[in-house]
């Protein structure tokens, strides 16, 4: 099946795959978290050596509503390579409780369906599975909740803000193990993540997890169209939270993103050029890596080295 095929089947495929994944489950919390302004509802649910990670690399896309954009922030985190770890490999298997925090403006943008939120969990689950034909990570992510909260200072908060720090504070749910996920508008950005590292720091574990621009989720919006609509902005963001860097990370030099199968890479891609050789070791640039900078309909794969890597990330920081 060629790439095209697969894109204009994904929502059977999505039909399918739900089917067979059999995600649905119930989640109940506490009526005290009644829906007012700036407070979260909750509804039923369904299922490194050191370096600075150079998390913001503008596109020449046009992503930031109808100028040129940044497609994540800055961030300068220092990123730690785990040692290889008991329990990684072709037998590991997890499963990440997910919750989604669905941050919308007070005129009610933003604040999108359930069944959108149940695509996005399985557009996850498809592409850490190896559905897009990638390699198969062995994560699988459940849906464990969702906060709806109407709150425009939070819904157009950047990173590193005190809407940001205020709305994570708020909203966090579940222990190292549990994927946050807020969708907001994301500033000027698709989205960020935080490294696994970062919930050992001192009084910031409360920042983890994942802030995507509800517009990139699938069939929400028009903003991206062609681009960055496909839902997999936040695979891309769940793989940092994985600490998988970006695959142009460290340029030609010989750690790149200390991954050993994903090719030397110097700039980011825009696009989904075939060919582009950006270095010259061995190897065209990984443009189709969910850690590049691609178009969406570009992202096919996860590799195996990126694999391990996630799965001693979260042995390491994460598992129970």
């Amino acid at each position: 099946m060629n790439r095209t095929t697969l894109r204009s089947g994904r929502s059977k495929l999505l039909v399918a795959f739900a089917a067979a994944a059999a995600l649905a489950v119930s989640f109940a919390v506490s009526p005290a978290m009644a829906g007012t302004s700036g407070q979260a509802s909750w509804t039923d649910g369904c299922d490194a050596g050191v370096f600075s990670s150079v998390d913001s690399l503008a596109t020449g896309a046009s992503l930031a509503r109808g100028g040129p954009g940044l497609r994540e922030p800055s961030l300068d985190e220092a990123q730690t390579d785990v040692p290889p770890q008991p329990g990684r490999g072709n037998n590991f298997r997890a499963t990440v409780p997910t919750y989604v925090h669905v941050v919308h403006h007070a005129d009610g943008t933003g604040n999108v369906s359930t069944q959108a939120i149940n695509d996005q969990i399985q557009v996850l689950n498809m592409t850490f599975g190896g559905f897009e034909g990638g390699y198969r990570t062995g994560f699988r992510f459940q849906l464990a909740g969702i906060t709806r909260t109407a709150n425009t200072t939070w819904y157009l908060a950047g990173p590193s803000t005190s809407g940001e720090r205020a709305m994570k504070r708020a909203l966090k749910a579940g222990g190292d193990n549990a994927l946050n996920i807020y969708l907001t508008t994301a500033g000027v950005y698709l989205g960020w993540a935080y490294y696994p590292n970062q919930t050992e720091k001192n009084g910031s574990a409360y920042l983890d997890g994942i802030v995507v621009d509800w517009e990139s989720m699938l069939g929400t919006s028009t903003t991206y169209a062609g681009r960055y609509d496909q839902g997999e902005t936040a695979t891309h963001e769940a793989g940092h939270w994985l600490n998988l860097a970006h695959t142009f990370d460290g340029g030609c030099n010989h750690w790149g993103d200390h991954v050993d199968d994903t090719p030397k890479q110097s700039i980011a891609t825009n696009g989904c050029p075939e060919g582009q050789d950006s270095c010259s070791a061995p190897g065209l640039d990984p443009i189709h890596n969910y850690m590049d900078y691609s178009y969406d309909t570009c992202y096919t794969e996860f590799t195996r080295g990126q694999t391990l890597r996630a799965q001693d990330a979260w042995l390491r920081y994460r598992a129970n």
